[in-house]
């Protein structure tokens, strides 16, 4: 008997979700080389940017999802966020210090933080449980599909106005952000005019919003737990970008190679979130996991510019089978009455220990000549680390987590 087809809902998320990929990657994996290039930035200071803006937006993740379960529609807040990136981004095109890329980066991440949760949960509710890994696959697939066209325009431009030079340029930047605003405007009105949603019951009293936490199922909080574990090793991609050009590859190098790792990542993302729906969730994300590890360890030992360049093409395979399935997953161990609530706690705690990460990465980056043993390699290595701890613990908790496998 043929499957029924996707919700609309899907679809449209999916096609916001491209756009707005198209113009993220076209202007954010340009960021820590426009820091390091233009403004001199090093990288503890670059470290410290990535982290504040993923983790400042952390606690509006929390509010943005414990809010969509106690009112009648998530729509809005979705739209919001989606707006709110949209008007930030552009103004990065101005930032003449890292102050001002601090001040822009927290303004995107604050929308990304509000449309995140009830985003999540959207998708969720609007698909059938047997289909929710496909559901979230094809999301996370269209999401890398933008990546990939955004990194395409951004290489594009690099390569007119300043060919294949080893450093990024002021004005290249600068054009690269002004462009990023047309698909991002784009997406709002995507959403606008193609999202719909069925008006929900909310409930007459909700729950503190700390209390949240202590009120879901013990599955999902050891889930969390595990996950916040991994999440301090896996600082932000920044370091690896800044990894390939410090072992010489050059701008349009490093974009081309975030193209074919966005193509890796689009094209095992929704195999694997279908899959996930029939072999269950937890083998896949361990999958990744012990991935993630392997080609950490590889980054920390390349010696050459190709050999990063093909660690990081195979680190979409990790993107890919976990990703998606996370959020999925999510969804399997909250009831549907506390889903947006799940979603901003995950969202949450990923974020505030992205701080911390990306702090611990660029100190130990930095390091070098100063301590042995410190330097490039170094964040790499704890990464691997912690990886390789959390593949251990999720493994031997995986007959409790299990329980909610595939379930409604």
């Amino acid at each position: 008997m043929k499957k029924p087809s996707l919700p609309r809902n899907v679809w449209v998320m999916t096609v916001a979700s491209f756009l707005t990929d198209v113009s993220s990657d076209m202007v954010n994996n340009l960021v820590p080389l426009f820091l390091a290039n233009a403004l001199g930035a090093r990288t503890g200071t670059i470290g410290l940017i990535e982290g504040v803006a993923e983790s400042t937006s952390s606690f509006v993740k929390l509010l943005s999802g414990w809010w969509s379960d106690r009112v009648v529609s998530r729509k809005p807040p979705t739209i919001t966020g989606y707006a709110l990136s949209s008007l930030a981004k552009p103004l990065l095109a101005f930032a003449g210090s890292w102050a001002g890329v601090l001040a822009v980066r927290f303004g995107d991440r604050l929308g990304k933080g509000i449309r995140t949760a009830p985003r999540d949960a959207l998708l969720a509710d609007s698909t059938p449980a047997e289909q929710r890994g496909l559901a979230f696959g094809i999301h996370r697939a269209g999401d890398s599909l933008g990546a990939v066209a955004g990194v395409g325009v951004a290489l594009l431009i690099v390569w007119l106005m300043q060919g294949n030079e080893a450093a990024l340029s002021r004005a290249t930047f600068q054009r690269i952000a002004l462009v990023s605003a047309i698909p991002a405007f784009l997406a709002v009105l995507v959403l606008i005019a193609g999202l719909s949603e069925k008006r929900r019951v909310a409930p007459a009293a909700g729950q503190p919003i700390l209390a949240s936490l202590g009120d879901m199922p013990v599955p999902f909080r050891r889930f969390l737990l595990i996950f916040a574990l991994f999440t301090l090793g896996n600082s932000a991609d920044a370091f690896v970008v800044l990894r390939a050009q410090e072992r010489g590859l050059s701008v349009a190098g490093v974009l081309a190679m975030l193209m074919v790792f966005n193509l890796v990542y689009a094209g095992v993302a929704g195999p694997a979130g279908g899959l996930s729906d029939r072999v269950g969730r937890p083998r896949l994300i361990l999958a990744g996991w012990a991935v993630y590890a392997v080609i950490y360890l590889g980054l920390a030992a390349a010696a050459a510019a190709w050999q990063v360049v093909a660690l990081f093409i195979a680190y979409g395979l990790y993107h890919g089978l976990v990703e998606g399935n996370a959020r999925a997953y999510v969804a399997d161990l909250a009831g549907e009455a506390q889903r947006g609530s799940a979603y901003g706690l995950y969202h949450a705690v990923v974020g505030f220990v992205t701080l911390p990460a990306s702090l611990i990465a660029g100190v130990l980056w930095q390091g070098a000549g100063n301590w042995a043993g410190f330097g490039p390699a170094a964040p790499f290595l704890f990464g691997a680390a912690l990886a390789g701890v959390a593949v251990l613990l999720f493994r031997l908790t995986m007959p409790a987590s299990a329980i909610a496998e595939n379930a409604g």
